[in-house]
């Protein structure tokens, strides 16, 4: 089993940052990716990007390039989502997930609102 807390979410201007955080606690295999998705009112889930437990390569969708780092620390077995740049459409409740081929494991969330 794992579980993962998400934190970091708040209320910020539009071009302001926020950078959330993904800890992670029980047995995380090496062969597992950390994801994180977003999920806006009204809409459905969107993946933002993926990084490799182990090895750290990242992906990224295409409309998520630019503004969003994703990066992990494996002491800290956190894994953040650096979001530059915000705009309201980028207000959504962020969730992060992890698994190997498929995402298992999913955190509770965490709202970020963007004011214009």
């Amino acid at each position: 089993q794992v579980q993962l807390v998400e934190s970091g979410g708040g209320l910020v201007q539009a071009g302001g940052s926020l950078r959330l955080s993904c800890a992670a606690s029980g047995r995380i295999f090496s062969n597992y990716v950390m994801g994180w998705f977003r999920r806006a009112p009204g809409k459905e889930r969107e993946f933002i990007a993926h990084i490799k437990w182990s090895g750290g390569s990242t992906y990224y969708a295409d409309s998520m390039k630019g503004r969003f780092t994703i990066s992990r620390d494996n002491a800290k077995n956190t894994v953040y989502l650096q979001m530059n740049s915000l705009k309201p459409e980028d207000t959504a409740v962020y969730y992060c997930a992890a698994g190997s081929e498929t995402y298992i494991y999913w955190g509770q969330g965490t709202q970020v609102t963007v004011s214009s």
